[in-house]
């Protein structure tokens, strides 16, 4: 069949004009003309509307029909290896794989649906051993669609497994004898033609590093990319293969690469899956279990991303899976093989720990990452550590063990099919008369300050350090006996276990409680009416259109949306579309590791986040970015003296993690500051400020506007969001040399006010601290309160302002409330 061809319209036609008189035609021939008109206009609808549904619509499908793949490979007895075999244009290769493919074909003839439906198979490589790698192609029709839960991969093994034993009985000597054969459920996307000119790859792996990229990079991949690449190796390698830039839609689904511990996408034998993007702090690095490795790019019909820059080389086997031994000192650490690096499938290692008579091992891990997908993180039954009798897997935060004895062993097993980045561990001997000197011993095995006993905090991770204790006169005593600060009673989070500190907060069962504390009667909710006197009553109902209450978001058409925090939400709820606009905002382009008790900030994770060097003093403050060109602080930065006034003197660091590293972000001059005319040095109140830039930013992976929230957005009390900065990490202590981030969380401004002795106004908000009394301190000053929402996006509930020290007890930080001068900020910077 001929392709069709499209010329958007810009074909080359014959304009003819006609005279006066030709242009009156009788009123039959007219007639004529109209319908002929009609019809042809009704032909080219509907000829245009199949156009668009074949060409576009069923453009990404293989076909019409439900088609299913199966690959895997087949090892092969009484056949010598020839190196022609791995070249797919050669005779040896295209005749041995005809030959293959016949006999796939006959081994499903024993199933007489598999045969109904099959299609045809494809040995796309060979490799020494000597295996043959294929795929299996079915296609089931649409009036059969009920039957395709039946082609799963048991049944099809079923069928090969039988075939194979029924022709051995009958085989001849010299003929190819299949001993063994595999088949998994594949991606019909990843199913290519080993003769495929587009997008197809064949790579031979060195010790020297080579490079290769997607097709495209930097601009961006075709819509509809199938791209494969087959690496080889010497035998007595493996292939590692490391991901200096990987940036691919965050869609799995759709958009991905997909490695493969062989030349087969069959997912039994699967190293990761992978899209997104990915910092420098967390890259892509993986190794192979043998001399084979399959890499496959697919992505869908939409804008793309950049792509990936990959390098890849060999490693001598004997490294790639050297591991475990002996470690015998008193104290040390050790990894997964090749950390960071993806461990490789199929390797098995023990360690074991001997430390001196007398002492016992405390092994502490700083990063553990074994995910797998369909894996129950109880049973460990694929990937996993084995400590003292049990499997540990998945992803933990926070893992410590102490030993029995003196003697502690570690066994580590990685399956064939999918790898992770593995673990990072410390042990050290330790006194079992003493384990944690002038410090709390956890039952979790590890050590903790004696003032994080009993404040209310889980920093033990089993809550051993919140039981028994005697409650001071900040805390609040749990019916289940644990201690909790005051501020978090009835914040509507159930911060003791039991509710016990909400039980006395709400209304009566028949009552509606207002956002401001008042008790109504239930049926005043949605009833069209402001009863509450802040219409939190009408805050969230669909038949109140017409009724505005100050939780209302207002529509550019001045109409009212009663929905909690309708902007950005990517749901269009204002009929102008307006609550979903600007919103190009609060997203992290990065995936993030996680670091196991951490608070360093990794790259690229709090991207709005600025750095203010005053002259040459280096950092004083922070800013949050809003726009290209305009940065968000605090006015009590500026507010020192009069030098502190002059933009000139601040220099603004975007992208910024290190303050030793200056390299990678964007430095920019400030061309005006503004403060809020209502700013009280005294009282802190109207502590805002904005900074217009000289020259704009330019947004990256690094460097992102954060969304502001609207005037009517709400961040209830309990909600936990992120303070970071480059501040002291102790009062009159130096500042941090890495950004620094801590969780918190949002307090109930009634609480807050019995604390700060009422010295909080509207324009205020302020917050407790979730990680281990890390608090906002100076130098913190002007940076933002970071809140994750539903919808995907980070939105700026607050400035960092004031607080009485540095994580002081009952002593929260003090936010300026971003939704309370959203309309100033607007006003001033256009944002």
């Amino acid at each position: 069949m001929d392709a069709a061809r499209y010329y958007n319209g810009n074909r080359d036609e014959r304009l003819d004009f006609i005279t006066n008189k030709e242009k009156k035609p009788s009123s039959r021939k007219y007639g004529i003309i109209i319908g002929v008109l009609v019809a042809v206009l009704i032909i080219a609808a509907v000829i245009g509307i199949l156009v668009w549904f074949f060409a576009f619509k069923e453009k990404d499908k293989p076909s019409s029909r439900s088609t299913r793949v199966f690959s895997g490979h087949m090892k092969l007895a009484q056949v010598k290896y020839d190196e022609k075999l791995e070249d797919t244009s050669s005779q040896e290769f295209q005749d041995f794989a005809e030959k293959l493919q016949e006999k796939l074909k006959t081994l499903y003839q024993t199933d007489p649906l598999l045969a109904k439906y099959y299609t045809k198979s494809v040995v796309t490589a060979f490799s020494e051993g000597v295996m043959a790698y294929y795929w299996s192609q079915f296609d089931i029709p649409a009036t059969d669609y009920e039957i395709v839960p039946e082609f799963s991969e048991e049944r099809i093994l079923d069928a090969l497994e039988s075939g194979i034993e029924q022709q051995s009985r009958a085989i001849q000597l010299s003929d190819v004898k299949i001993t063994n054969i595999t088949a998994s459920a594949t991606d019909w996307r990843m199913a290519r033609m080993p003769t495929a000119e587009e997008c197809f790859y064949r790579l031979e792996a060195e010790d020297v590093e080579k490079m290769f990229q997607s097709p495209g990079y930097p601009s961006g991949n075709d819509p509809n990319s199938r791209c494969q690449w087959q690496i080889r190796a010497s035998e007595e390698n493996t292939i590692t293969v490391n991901f200096l830039d990987f940036n691919i839609k965050d869609d799995c689904a759709n958009d991905f690469v997909s490695i493969f511990d062989s030349l087969s996408p069959d997912y039994s034998q699967a190293i990761t899956k992978q899209c997104g993007q990915r910092p420098p702090s967390n890259p892509l690095a993986v190794v192979s279990s043998g001399n084979i490795m399959l890499i496959n790019l697919i992505t869908d019909s939409s804008v793309q991303k950049p792509g990936f820059n990959a390098t890849y080389k060999i490693i001598p086997q004997t490294e790639a899976k050297t591991c475990g031994g002996i470690l015998s000192e008193s104290e040390g650490n050790f990894t997964s093989p090749l950390h960071p690096k993806f461990y490789p499938p199929a390797v098995d290692c023990t360690w074991t720990i001997k430390v001196p008579d007398g002492s016992k091992v405390r092994l502490k891990f700083n990063m553990f990452r074994m995910k797998e997908p369909g894996v129950d993180v109880n049973i460990c039954h694929k990937d996993y550590l084995e400590i003292m009798g049990k499997k540990y897997c998945g992803e933990m935060s926070s893992l410590s063990l102490t030993s029995d004895t003196n003697i502690l062993e570690v066994k580590f097993h990685s399956d064939e099919s999918y790898t992770d980045k593995g673990f990072n561990a410390e042990y050290t001997a330790y006194d079992p008369n003493n384990p944690c000197p002038k410090q709390f011993f956890c039952n979790t095995s590890i050590c903790i300050s004696n003032a994080l006993k009993c404040d209310g905090w889980n920093d033990c991770g089993d809550m051993s350090d919140e039981t028994d204790c005697k409650c001071d006169k900040h805390q609040f005593r749990c019916a289940n006996g644990l201690c909790k600060p005051d501020l978090w009673v009835c914040d509507t989070v159930d911060d003791c276990g039991d509710r016990s500190d909400e039980a006395q907060c709400g209304c009566e069962a028949n009552q509606w409680r207002c956002a401001n504390g008042d008790c109504l009667p239930q049926d005043v909710i949605c009833n069209g009416k402001k009863d509450c006197e802040d219409g939190s009553d009408e805050s969230s109902c669909e038949n109140a259109r017409g009724v505005c209450t100050i939780f209302s978001f207002k529509c550019a058409n001045q109409m009212c949306v009663n929905k909690v925090n309708a902007e950005c939400d990517r749901v269009m709820d204002c009929s102008d579309n307006s609550d979903e606009e600007h919103c190009d905002c609060g997203i992290r382009p990065y995936k993030l590791n996680r670091i196991v008790g951490g608070q360093d900030a990794e790259l690229g994770e709090w991207p709005w986040q600025v750095s203010l060097h005053f002259k040459t003093q280096g950092h004083v403050c922070g800013a949050s970015i809003i726009s290209n060109k305009w940065l968000l602080s605090a006015s009590h930065c500026f507010k020192y003296n009069a030098e502190y006034e002059d933009p000139a003197n601040w220099i603004t660091y975007s992208g910024l993690q290190n303050q030793l590293t200056f390299n990678t972000a964007q430095r920019r001059r400030v061309k005006r500051i503004i403060t809020h005319t209502g700013y009280n040095d005294i009282t802190y109140d109207y502590d805002i400020a904005l900074m217009e830039l000289m020259e704009p930013l330019e947004f990256s992976k690094t460097v992102q506007p954060i969304c502001l929230p609207a005037s009517t957005h709400i961040f209830p009390p309990g909600m936990s969001c992120w303070v970071t900065g480059w501040g002291t990490v102790r009062e009159q202590g130096l500042l941090a040399k890495t950004l620094q981030k801590a969780s918190v969380k949002m307090i109930n401004d009634t609480v807050c006010q019995k604390y700060l002795s009422n010295s909080l106004t509207t324009r205020m908000l302020c917050s407790g601290y979730l990680s281990g009394g890390i608090d906002a301190c100076q130098g913190d000053s002007g940076g933002p309160l970071s809140c994750f929402e539903e919808s995907g996006k980070w939105f700026q509930a607050g400035i960092v302002s004031w607080g009485e020290g540095c994580a002081r007890q009952n002593k929260p930080g003090v936010y300026t409330r971003v939704t309370s001068l959203r309309d100033w900020i607007k006003t001033y910077s256009g944002v």
